[in-house]
Parts: C-alpha cells; structure tokens; sequence
C-alpha cells in the first residue's frame, strides 16, 4: 500500500506494509459492527466507533523523517483512540498510575476484599448505572469503614483502594467492587495501629459483613426509590425484587492476603485497568459463520471439586452477541471507577501518610516524578522514538501532525 501525504516534499512517498495481526476486539468491531441508525446510547456507539478506529489513519498521525541526508526515512505513527475501554490503549497511564499509588502504601499488610451484587438486580442496574454503581461504591466502602471504627476490630482509620468491574469470564454481566485495604489504620495523633489477631481469614468477620453491605446497599436503594431517581423497566417488579433480595444471603468475600507493598503494585498492575476481554484471549474470528471463539476460566468447576481448578475453556459465540456483550461493560461516561476512601481519600492524603510514616520513624514520600514519553516507550516496549528503523541512528525528526478534523491548509 502506497500513501501520498502532503510534507514539505510532494514527491515523498512511503511504503507502509502490514502484517496480519492476530484476532482482536478492533478486527471483529471493523467486520460486523455497523450501525445504520444513531444508537439510542449515543455515549456506547462513539465508543465502539474510537475502538474501531483507533491506531489508524481515520484518528490522525505524527510523521516522522529521519535527518540524516542518506536515509530520509519516514515513519507514520497512528494516533490512539485513548478510550479506556480499548484494550490496545491505556498502557503508559497505568503505569503512571500505578508508580502514584506506590508511592502511597505503607509497609504493612494488605488484604484483598470483594463485594458482589445478586444478579435480581442487574436488570435494575443496567437502566441506572450511574447511580446504582455509585450506590455499590458507597456500600462497600462504607460497610469496611463501619467496621474498621469498631474498637472491638479496630479503632482506627485504613486506606482503601476500591476499583469497579462489571464483567464475568464469559463476558456477561456481573458487576462487583475489589477492595484493597490496609492491614491496620491511623489512630489518634496518626499513629498506625496494627489489625488485631483474630480466627478470621480477613480483619473483620466476612459473614457479618456481608449483611452489613445489604442493609447499607438495599437502604441506599430504598432512598433512590423514594426519591424516584430510578427508572426501572416497566416489566421489573421492584417491590418483589427487593423482597427477594432482603431474603437473600449476599456474597462477601476475602482472598488471601497480599505478601507486602510490592504483591500490591503487581495486583495493581494487573486489575486496576483491565478491560471486559483482552485481545490474548480471543482465539479466532469466523467471518464466515459470523462467530468468535475466545478463553475463558470455569470457576464453577473449580467450586465443584473438580482437580483441574480455573479451567481454561473456550466458548464460540455469534460476533453480534459478543458485541451486544461488550456493550454491556461500557461505563457511563466520566464515571470514575477506581475509589479510594478512608486515610487514602484524596483530601490531605500525602500529608496523612507522610505524618504516619513519621511516626514510624521512616522517610516521607516525595513527590512523584515526571517521565517523559519517550523513556517510557524505552522501559515498557524498548523503542526508543527517536531512532530510525532504516539507518539505526538517532535521527528521526517529527515534521507533520495531521488531525483529521482540522482543515489542511494546502498552501
């Protein structure tokens, strides 16, 4: 494929040659997504078409020249569609991200606790998002916090990171918040105090959480009702809904506490940012049966008893259904879905955490520093930017930024 692009030159010319990538979101997204009439979700259609488009000609590109008079190469870099949904983009945020919080944890342990919705409501929650998953935020939050305040548990204030999925290994839909939380808090005159030992597997009882987390969720949502910020469906009998769920025994449940700081980052790393599905597990796109085959792990069969714990199995569907999947896991837009609360609240927090780390006699936490782009590439993909792939040397120059929906100006 030859591309004529308007530099300084009109003569150059670049070769651009692709390999066939392997099968991904954007691929099967390009193939069958194609909607003929505005979505009534506009929000989910703008986000599909950036994941569609992103990384290609149709988003802009930077243009490269390396400087040196033998070589003139020119390079074209596609610009990202930065959604956070897309699973081809996100890398370098999540670092940064990743290195802020570092900066934030103590040498203390950390535990790994996650609240999960029953699936009565998920018929309700996905006509009310926004308010529903901020209700599950407040919940869990609240519920770890109530007990933390307890002298019997606690008595002290932790540091809770809190970060929303809404996705279940076969893509259905399953919202449920992953808590972080310290392994102690800050007292009176911010000195740390330890968890107390117990015979739980976790700092506070997970069963009496559990029906903690009810009554402060079904509590918030008998507010929302009463205030009609609601709309369910005109088929959903809240009423009957929300008399199954006060019935019902809600899940809890705490994993095994993290080995330090540095199990936290590495959890961090894998989590925080994730996507409904990675492109790795998608296996292959049938174009023409129209279905996609992907990996998914079988935790019911794990819970069975069965000796090949988490199968790996694999699961075809129609590339419509799978998109209607997909769909299902697009957040509302500017919804902020990783939390923290308690001493890691926003307000004050480096002050807070430096004056425990006082108390402890260890160093503040400095400043997180800033770097550049291009040392990043370096550390997370070794390419450095500014070499050129033809004559090896450091020469590659940028010389044009195309927008698309800026006007060229062909003078």
């Amino acid at each position: 494929m030859i591309t004529k692009h308007p530099l300084k030159n009109k003569n150059d010319v670049i070769m651009l040659s692709y390999t066939t990538p392997k099968a991904t979101v954007q691929q099967l997204l390009i193939k069958h997504y194609h909607p003929s009439t505005p979505s009534p979700n506009l929000h989910v259609q703008k986000v599909l078409q950036r994941l569609k488009t992103c990384r290609t000609a149709a988003l802009g590109y930077h243009v490269y020249r390396c400087n040196n008079e033998d070589c003139e190469n020119i390079k074209y870099q596609y610009h990202s569609c930065r959604d956070r949904h897309c699973p081809n983009c996100g890398a370098i945020k999540k670092d940064e991200w990743i290195e802020a919080r570092s900066l934030e944890l103590l040498p203390v342990k950390y535990y790994h606790v996650v609240f999960t919705l029953p699936h009565e409501l998920h018929c309700l929650i996905l006509g009310n998002r926004k308010v529903l998953f901020k209700l599950l935020f407040d919940a869990s939050a609240q519920t770890l916090l109530t007990f933390a305040k307890d002298q019997k548990y606690l008595g002290a204030l932790p540091g809770i990171i809190s970060v929303l999925h809404t996705w279940g290994q076969q893509l259905s839909f399953h919202p449920h918040i992953h808590c972080i939380v310290s392994g102690g808090g800050i007292a009176a005159d911010n000195e740390w105090k330890y968890g107390k030992k117990n015979t739980y597997r976790f700092l506070f009882p997970v069963k009496a959480m559990s029906i903690v987390f009810r009554a402060k969720f079904m509590e918030g949502l008998r507010k929302l009702i009463e205030n009609k910020t609601l709309t369910p469906k005109q088929d959903t009998d809240v009423k009957s809904v929300i008399n199954v769920l006060y019935k019902k025994d809600w899940i809890v449940y705490s994993k095994a506490p993290f080995g330090g700081p540095q199990s936290v980052i590495e959890y961090l790393g894998r989590y925080t940012h994730k996507v409904a599905i990675s492109n790795h597990r998608i296996k292959s796109i049938d174009d023409n049966h129209g279905t996609v085959t992907f990996d998914y792990k079988d935790y019911r069969s794990a819970g069975t008893g069965n000796a090949d714990k988490n199968l790996q199995k694999q699961m075809t569907i129609s590339c419509q259904e799978f998109i209607r999947r997909f769909e299902q896991h697009i957040l509302p837009p500017h919804f902020t879905k990783i939390r923290t609360y308690g001493y890691l609240a926003n307000r004050n927090r480096n002050r807070r955490i430096n004056e425990v780390l006082k108390k402890m006699k260890l160093p503040g936490h400095k400043g997180l520093v800033k770097i550049p782009l291009a040392i990043r590439m370096l550390e997370r993909y070794s390419i450095d930017i500014k070499e050129c792939a033809c004559c090896k040397q450091k020469t590659m120059q940028l010389v044009w930024i195309y927008n698309p929906w800026k006007k060229i100006d062909d003078g």
